[in-house]
C-alpha cells in the first residue's frame, strides 16, 4: 500500500476538481440529496465536506434533476444539469470532463458522503501524481471485524506489491483456507475494504463510455471492474479511517444526530 509522499497536485503543476454525482431518486432512501433534517439538504453536507481539501480548485455537483440543482445553487454552490439516463457516477464525471479541458484530475465523491474528510481526497489526487503512469486511483481501509468480511455490501480489494488493484469483490478475498483470529489485526492488514472514492485523469474519463462493461463487472454490480478487466491500473491508497456514507433512512437519522451533537 502506498503512503502519502511531500508531493502533491499543486506542486506539480496538475488541476484538479471535484465532481459530487447526485441522482434525485435512490431506492432505499428516496431524494436523500435534499433531506434537510439538520436544516441544510444532504448534499450542501457532502459539499462543504468537499471544500475542506486543500488540493481541488474547484468542487461541482452534477446531477440529474433541476431541484437538485436549485439546492446547490440557492447555498451557493455550483452544480451542471448532466444527462438523465446516465448509467453511473463516473458517466456524470464523464460528461463534466469533456467540457473542462483546463482540468487535468477528477474526483469522484459520492453525494451521501456528508463526513468524508478532505485529506482524503487530497490523498487520492496525490496517488495520481505519485504515480504518472496510473489513469485511475483509489482507497482502502483496513477490516477488523469479522462481520464485514461476509456483508456483501462492503467491498473489499485485494492489491499487488505495488499497491495496484488484483481485484474488487463483494465476497471476501482473500480467502483464508483455514480461519485465525489473528489475521483481522495483521499488520500490514490482509483484508481491506474498498472506500467509493475516486480519482481519474482526464483521458480516462473521456474514453470511459467506449470501454466495454465486461462479466465480472456485471456480474458484481462493481463500476471500478471494468477499468481491470479492460487492463487498466487502479492504484490503491491505505487509510485508517472510513467515513461513513447514507444509504438507509436510518444511516441518515444516525448521521443528523451526529450532526446536533457536534453542533456548537
Amino acid at each position: 500500500m502506498q503512503n502519502r509522499s511531500p508531493h502533491n497536485a499543486a506542486s506539480e503543476g496538475l488541476r484538479a476538481m471535484v465532481v459530487i454525482p447526485a441522482r434525485l431518486e435512490s431506492t432505499r432512501l428516496p431524494q436523500k440529496m435534499l433531506l434537510a433534517d439538520t436544516g441544510q439538504p444532504l448534499i450542501q453536507h457532502t459539499y462543504q465536506a468537499a471544500l475542506a481539501a486543500r488540493l481541488p480548485v474547484e468542487v461541482l455537483v452534477a446531477t440529474d434533476h433541476p431541484s437538485i440543482l436549485e439546492a446547490v445553487e440557492k447555498f451557493g454552490g455550483k452544480a451542471v444539469l448532466t444527462d438523465p439516463a446516465a448509467q453511473s457516477g463516473t458517466e456524470r464525471l464523464a460528461e463534466v470532463a469533456a467540457t473542462r479541458a483546463d482540468i487535468e484530475l477528477f474526483v469522484n465523491l459520492q453525494g451521501d458522503e456528508p463526513e468524508l474528510p478532505g485529506a482524503l481526497i487530497d490523498q487520492v489526487i496525490d496517488l495520481l501524481v505519485e504515480h504518472p503512469d496510473v489513469p485511475m486511483a483509489t482507497l482502502a481501509v483496513p477490516i477488523r471485524d469479522r462481520r464485514l468480511l461476509d456483508d456483501p455490501s462492503c467491498v473489499k480489494v485485494v492489491c499487488d506489491a505495488r499497491g495496484r488493484a488484483l481485484y474488487f469483490s463483494r465476497s471476501r478475498i482473500p480467502f483464508p483456507r483455514t480461519w485465525d483470529d489473528t489475521y483481522l489485526g495483521a499488520e500490514p492488514p490482509i483484508f481491506l475494504q474498498h472506500l467509493g472514492l475516486y480519482a481519474y485523469r482526464r483521458e480516462l474519463l473521456l474514453q470511459w463510455k467506449r470501454l466495454p462493461a465486461q462479466r465480472l463487472e456485471r456480474i458484481e454490480s462493481l463500476e471500478q471492474l471494468r477499468a481491470l478487466e479492460n487492463g487498466l491500473p487502479v492504484q490503491v491508497g491505505r487509510t485508517e479511517h472510513a467515513s461513513k456514507g447514507i444509504d438507509t433512512p436510518e444511516d441518515y437519522r444516525a448521521f443528523v444526530q451526529r450532526y446536533r451533537q457536534r453542533k456548537p
